[in-house]
This record gives C-alpha cells, structure tokens and sequence, in this order.
C-alpha cells in the first residue's frame, strides 16, 4: 500500500498537514475625549462630570479639572471610537441641559 492510498477522498489538503491561519488581530484606533476650559462652567460640575461620565474618583477628577483650568484642555479618558463619540455626546448635552458651556472633543491617539 503506497503513500497515495492512504489519502482520503474527501480530505481538501490532498494528506498535506495544513496548520490554520491565526488572524492577526489589529486594536481598534483609540480617541482621547479631551475637556476644554471654558471661564464660565464652574470647576464643581466639571469634577462632577468627571466622575459621572469617567468614573474618576474625586481626587483624579479634581487633578483633572485643575489640568484642565490651568492647561487649557485636559483628556478625561481615553476610548474606542464608538465609546469616545457617546461619552463626547453625552457630556456635551448634560452641560447645555445645565446651562454651562463645558466642551469636550475628540482626538485620535
């Protein structure tokens, strides 16, 4: 009985040992959800955004505000797209349903 006979029929690979392609997974882009000063918004509702919408603890979220106030900007997180577009979204409109001009944006990393 030869090599040949040994082959199945139904077997695509033709007896060849055939190892699976692993994809190579790629991450997805990551975006900063950046907080802009503005000299209105009052830095207590800023802390409070920072721990509603970013779960920061106070004392990272003062840290942050204080960034922000004294840098101009400050990341408050950094998120898959999806994500950094609803956190964006959803701080934006919290700070016009308060009546406060706070902005935040996104950057891509």
């Amino acid at each position: 009985m030869s090599n040949r006979d040994s082959i199945r029929p139904d077997d695509p690979s033709g007896g060849l040992a055939v190892e699976e392609a692993k994809p190579r997974l790629k991450k997805p882009p990551q975006f900063k959800v950046v907080v802009m000063n503005d000299d209105y918004t009052p830095m207590e509702f800023v802390v409070q955004v920072l721990q509603q919408f970013f779960h920061h603890s106070r004392e990272k979220a003062v840290q942050i505000m204080l960034h922000v106030h004294t840098q101009g900007r400050g990341v408050a997180g950094i998120y898959p797209l999806e994500i950094a577009e609803t956190k964006t979204a959803q701080v934006n409109a919290f700070a016009r349903k308060h009546q406060h001009p706070l902005l935040t944006i996104m950057e891509e990393v």
